[in-house]
């Protein structure tokens, strides 16, 4: 008799997708917001901070509420943006990624500052005075050296996708087979009677995708360390 049914299968393999969605959609803007954090004095620094770690202290509920009331079909957002276009995010897997990107935001941003911040400032001064303008910097000089920091951020974000809850189950509902992933499939299972058991399968799945990924940040790490 197989362990999972379809339907828990579909809620492994859309944590998974949403996951590597947040991630991916998400370095890119991760990666300049650390770097004018990290090199630039501007006005507002403050403000873009504090709003770029607001979700580490809010509770993933109001997170989800929040975007509810931006993405729905009456938040300005979804009234003014989306729907002229005929987009519809709310109650998809889309949403899920938007939540579970917002949510982990902080956590690679601060990676990447970390990174950054690691990095040599006679480095960048010495390939500005040989003539690299700032992308070159970027490019051959500041991405190289706080790499660890990137592929910490990226870790610590799909891993932090892997377990979100509160902000998903708002925005993008609890439906099995479209936006129901590992954490909500284990939501539903605690709340029927007989569902103990497969709550705690997909505990023991979410405890080991959990795992491989620490290792794989590991190895990763280790890589880079002797590489350098």
């Amino acid at each position: 008799m197989p362990i999972f049914t379809s339907a828990e299968y579909m809620a492994i393999l859309l944590s998974l997708k949403v996951s590597v969605v947040a991630t991916l959609v998400s370095l890119p803007f991760g990666f300049v917001v650390a770097y004018l954090m990290t090199y630039r004095q501007f006005r507002g620094k403050v403000a873009l901070d504090v709003a770029v770690n607001l979700p580490l202290t809010l509770p993933p509920v109001v997170i989800g509420y929040i975007l509810l009331l931006l993405l729905g079909q009456k938040g300005f957002i979804g009234q003014h943006l989306l729907q002229p276009l005929g987009i519809t995010l709310i109650f998809t897997w889309k949403a899920a990624v938007i939540a579970t990107a917002v949510v982990g935001f902080p956590l690679m941003v601060r990676s990447i500052r970390l990174g950054m911040e690691n990095v040599d400032e006679r480095l960048i001064q010495a390939a500005r005075t040989l003539g690299a303008g700032w992308l070159d910097t970027i490019v051959t000089v500041i991405i190289p050296l706080s790499f660890r920091g990137i592929v910490a951020g990226a870790a610590l974000m799909f891993a932090r996708g892997l377990g979100e809850f509160g902000a998903t189950i708002v925005v993008a509902g609890n439906i099995p087979g479209v936006t129901q992933t590992i954490p909500l499939a284990i939501y539903e299972y605690t709340s029927s009677p007989d569902g103990d058991r497969m709550a705690l399968a997909l505990c023991l799945v979410s405890i080991l995708l959990s795992v491989v990924v620490l290792l794989l940040h590991e190895y990763l790490n280790r890589r880079i360390a002797k590489a350098d």
